[in-house]
């Protein structure tokens, strides 16, 4: 990684202040339109307020901590000395949605003591960025405070009235839902089932939980985005939501004891970070979550090359074949190896025909999932080590596999499903990675599902946040890129750890198979939501919108296959599924022509427009090339898109293929509708598209040729 960094100003200043000073008059920090402003009250309590060209932000809101053994640490500060810094560097990540960023912030850190026994130590750091603020706890090294364990976390975060807000449910384990849009006042989060936060029992009338990325919208039309960055050795933070006073107040995950986290000194918190803009597209193209992470700690990263795969997976989810070997197993056996009867999913004449098919349409990965023994017996939360990732059914042939796959010039991706069984798979972790290392699969998806052993652990705790962590190194330490299912959502620690690819942490296309689904405006929340903090396997490209589950023969998605095909670019990740049976895109070579060409590594990032819950259109640059994609999607409304291709390099031609819905397209009623239209376009254009009720189009932009020029008429 090449990083150019420039401190403009370094000033430290040393500030022993009298108390009446200190506890009546603010400091203020800024960086073009966003201010922060911190004071200590008349009883030394830590508080802030941030604004936006001169609008309140976040109101001023309480900061610190209780620790165990009834310790307060949220008030009798006083500030004992004030540091502060202009930060200005360029850095290049190793891949991403472009090829530079800018980190450009000036930090303030207040080293706070406090005055009674036995003055305890404490700092908070500020960052201010053009788009945002992030803010962090500091423990320095203290006789008083060694090793320590969290109570509680204090931060508020104070709203200037009952804003518009996107959320899903605080749940501990999942962040698999559907999203809710709903003024503060109406959050409701309670009528979850899945909910574990707090006591329900307790039934608190103003007192609701809530995930981050939190997405909200004032009545004045300011778009406020709340989440964390950093997420390392710490609980993950949800908030609870007063519908009184709009008063958010984090709330961290709790291990089975109760507690938060456990520290030991010197130590620090994630940064809490609050992206603030009146364009809902400058929030989309911040980068302050990354910005707050801390370089690649991986040296050579020559191998982590970003990749579209396809899997032997979407048919076990819609019911044509299975995980589990013995599911149609024949009664009968033949010198001790079990005959099935029906069809497993992961054997080796299926996985073969998946990899013929990629191999042909230049699909670099193929994912098989079902290939390890276990699946028969779901361990619930019984046996840590129900999988030992390294034995395969009789049907999967290992070596086989191997040997045909680097022939055909396709990566496997392996597949760790630990069914929850985390303390296992952390025995077993070596064993795993050198298995992968030995057979060639340069790539591994994890999952999570169910009940976690360590019994008592939360998927978003303390524990298993260190685990996520804990994987991505020994992944990174075998060569090997991971996607995690199931996990905490990502707080930006690819730029630390970039073969952490991506992970699931929301609600996925595969929802599709086993339930009522996603409706049209879910794609247009997750981007505002859940990608804030990273990139999401989403896994797009179903071609087969109705009929497809086999348990459901009525079923169908909530989306055009235009959409389905603009999802690629909409829905960023530098690891790409194209998720549907090989049959289904044989059917409509056409509209797999853009799955084909499509990039999932980008020099240049436009968000041309968006609107949280309604409509997003973003136009991205391929890596290297001179090539761009584009894709708009809408919710349950039609809309016409307007792209103006300024983007594009001026006095040059470009070749417009445009996959966009047909004239007679709905996704409830017509939804596999399509159209492709070809025009030459320039830096001039302006693209005029109507999208369907749930549709979109998907874009792609190439230089002309010579013969394009002759045979393709101009856009008008």
């Amino acid at each position: 990684m090449s990083i150019k960094k420039s401190l403009l100003c370094s000033l430290f200043i040393t500030v022993f202040i009298s108390n009446a000073w200190s506890q009546n008059q603010a400091v203020t920090t800024s960086m073009n339109k966003v201010s922060i402003s911190f004071l200590l009250d008349q009883s030394g309590i830590p508080l802030y307020s941030v604004t936006f060209g001169g609008r309140l932000v976040i109101k001023a809101s309480r900061l610190g901590f209780r620790l165990q053994n009834n310790i307060a640490l949220d008030s009798n500060f006083q500030i004992i000395k004030t540091d502060s810094l202009t930060v200005d560097e360029t850095w290049n990540p190793v891949w991403g949605e472009v090829k530079q960023i800018r980190n450009h912030c000036k930090q303030v850190t207040f080293r706070l003591r406090q005055k009674s026994s036995p003055n305890l130590l404490l700092n908070i750091v500020f960052k201010v960025f053009a788009d945002g603020v992030g803010f962090r706890y500091e423990f320095p090294v203290q006789p008083n405070l060694t090793n320590f364990i969290v109570s509680d976390e204090l931060t508020q975060f104070n709203l200037t009235g009952d804003h518009k807000a996107f959320w899903i449910p605080g749940d501990f384990d999942s962040n698999e839902y559907l999203y809710s849009t709903s003024a503060i006042s109406e959050v409701d989060a309670w009528k979850f089932p899945m909910l574990s936060f707090g006591n329900k029992e307790d039934n608190i009338p103003d007192q609701y939980g809530v995930q981050t990325p939190l997405m909200l919208k004032t009545n004045e039309g300011l778009y406020i985005n709340i989440h964390e960055a950093a997420l390392v050795n710490y609980s993950s933070m949800q908030l609870h939501v007063n519908r009184q006073n709009f008063q958010l107040s984090s709330s961290l995950v709790p291990d089975a004891t109760g507690n938060k986290a456990y520290l030991r000194t010197p130590a620090n918190t994630p940064w809490r970070t609050i992206i603030a803009s009146d364009k809902a597209t400058d929030i989309l193209a911040s980068k302050m979550i990354l910005n707050l992470n801390e370089p690649s700690k991986i040296e050579n990263t020559s191998w982590i090359k970003p990749m579209k795969f396809m899997g032997v997976w979407w048919e076990m989810q819609v019911g044509k074949s299975s995980w589990s070997f013995s599911d149609h197993l024949d009664a009968l056996s033949v010198k001790g190896a079990l005959i099935p009867h029906g069809h497993h999913g992961a054997n080796t004449a299926n996985v073969k025909r998946y990899i013929d098919f990629a191999s042909k349409n230049g699909i670099k990965g193929l994912l098989v999932e079902g290939w390890n023994t276990g699946w028969e017996e779901w361990s619930g939360n019984w046996n840590e080590d129900h999988f030992d990732f390294i034995t395969p059914y009789p049907d999967f042939d290992v070596k086989e596999i191997e040997r045909y796959a680097k022939m055909k010039g396709v990566q496997m991706i392996m597949h760790n499903e630990t069914s929850g069984g985390a303390s296992g798979y952390e025995r077993q972790m070596d064993t795993a990675f050198r298995f992968m290392n030995r057979y060639g699969y340069k790539a591994v998806k994890t999952g999570y599902v169910g009940q976690l052993i360590p019994r008592g652990e939360h998927h978003d705790g303390h524990w298993m946040v260190n685990h996520y962590l804990r994987a991505a190194k020994k992944a990174a330490q075998y060569k090997v890129m991971i996607d995690m299912h199931e996990p905490v959502r990502p707080t930006g620690l690819s730029r630390t750890f970039p073969n952490f690819l991506a992970s699931e942490a929301g609600r996925g296309n595969e929802w599709n198979a086993f339930s009522d689904g996603n409706p049209p405006e879910h794609e247009a929340i997750l981007p505002f939501t859940r990608l804030m903090g990273g990139p999401m396997d989403y896994t797009p490209g179903i071609f087969k919108l109705r009929n497809y589950a086999k348990a459901a023969p009525g079923r169908q998605m909530h989306t055009t296959l235009a959409k389905q095909l603009a999802l690629y670019v909409t829905m960023y990740s530098p690891l790409q599924m194209a998720a549907d049976l090989p049959e289904n895109y044989e059917a409509q070579p056409d509209a797999f022509q853009f799955i084909k060409d499509v990039a999932v590594d980008w020099d240049d990032t436009k968000i041309i427009e968006a609107e949280p819950g309604d409509y997003i259109t973003i136009a991205r640059k391929v890596k290297g090339k001179n090539n761009w994609f584009t894709g708009a999607i809408t919710d349950e409304n039609s809309r016409s898109a307007t792209i103006l291709l300024s983007f594009l390099d001026k006095g040059k031609k470009y070749l417009a293929t445009i996959y966009r819905d047909a004239d007679d397209t709905d996704w409830k009623y017509n939804p596999e509708a399509y159209t492709i239209e070809k025009f030459i376009v320039d830096n001039t254009t302006m693209l005029k598209l109507k999208l369907a009720k749930g549709g979109g189009t998907a874009i792609s932009l190439m230089p002309a040729t010579g013969t394009d020029l002759q045979l393709i008429k101009l856009y008008r």
